[in-house]
């Protein structure tokens, strides 16, 4: 009997965490944070996508990992049962506990099937019936090198315990996110949902004032970027300490580097790289090829968040020069 084939979502492109699966061996879904899936519970869980990841598919179904309408960049045969993995709780946002191990094989470039072969809006996960996509995969798992379909699987990463103490400067913000994400979430409570100037007014800034930022240091819609940060004044760009691109809530802020970076490019002075939506903040540092250095959610604090506020907040030396 032939197994079952599955698209399995990597994300939006705003918000992706395709490599998060290949990287850890995993297939991920959400939403995870109700806790495990259990029979009854399809409601918890935005429906029966969770419940056929948990209950339906098998080991040894193949996963294609989707990463658009008709795009695929990588196959995988499921190795485990399902699996409730709280390390999963916070990838680029999205909370995706429900797992199943998976022995990936990434192409050497996304596949377009060239049309919408998932369907013209295709779900988080889906059962693949298109005789196309099933003779794409029967050829691709029967073509070498096959040693990869019983490679061992990679580790998972620990679970990164909660930030228990969080900082003063901060605490109260934080309070206030927890308090009224889950309200901005919800149109039919809070109506339209806010816009990235007033994650700018209430989240961004109060933010930055806590780090120790004063207030002529701190412009908005500078030069257009939304945030810009200064070491010193006069506010110029060799001056300029952060450059802060802000999106609205929820939107995906990891694609706003590009456009943070061209900014930074305009500026023509080395600065590290901020993208948020005023609740999840990752830095990027200019010296290093603006790769990820640090990362926080306001709403899900983990230990590793105290680097975030270690590298943004304001630290002078004795004659009050930023260091």
């Amino acid at each position: 009997m032939k197994p079952a084939v599955w698209q399995i979502s990597g994300g939006p492109m705003s918000r992706p965490y395709a490599d998060v699966f290949l990287k850890h061996g995993v297939g991920l879904i959400g939403p995870g944070d109700a806790g495990p899936w259990e029979p009854g519970r399809d409601r918890e869980f935005e429906g029966d996508f969770v419940r056929r990841f948990a209950a339906e598919v098998q080991v040894g179904d193949v996963f294609l990992l989707r990463t658009g309408i008709s795009t695929i960049c990588a196959v995988g045969i499921v190795a485990s049962e399902y699996q409730y993995l709280n390390q999963f709780d916070d990838v680029n946002g999205w909370d995706l506990q429900h797992a199943r191990r998976v022995r990936w094989q990434r192409l050497p470039a996304s596949h377009d099937f060239g049309k919408p072969v998932f369907g013209a809006n295709p779900p988080r996960l889906s059962r693949v019936q298109n005789e196309e996509v099933l003779d794409y995969v029967h050829r691709f798992l029967n073509s070498p090198p096959t040693q990869w379909q019983k490679d061992p699987l990679p580790g998972l990463p620990p679970e990164e315990p909660s930030l228990k103490d969080v900082d003063p400067a901060v605490r109260d913000l934080v309070a206030s996110a927890r308090d009224l994400v889950p309200l901005m979430e919800d149109q039919e409570r809070f109506g339209e949902p806010p816009s990235e100037d007033e994650m700018i007014v209430h989240f961004v800034v109060p933010f930055l004032r806590g780090l120790g930022w004063p207030q002529e240091c701190i412009a908005v819609k500078w030069r257009h970027i939304d945030v810009a940060v200064f070491r010193a004044l006069p506010r110029t760009p060799e001056n300029c300490h952060l450059v802060i691109e802000v999106k609205r809530l929820g939107a995906g802020v990891e694609g706003a580097l590009e456009q943070a970076m061209g900014y930074v490019k305009e500026l023509g002075v080395p600065c590290d790289v901020v993208v948020t939506d005023g609740i999840r903040y990752r830095m990027y540092s200019c010296q290093n090829d603006f790769k990820s250095i640090a990362y926080a959610n306001l709403v899900r604090l983990k230990s590793s968040a105290t680097g975030l506020f270690k590298r943004m907040k304001k630290q002078e030396d004795r004659n009050g020069t930023l260091v």
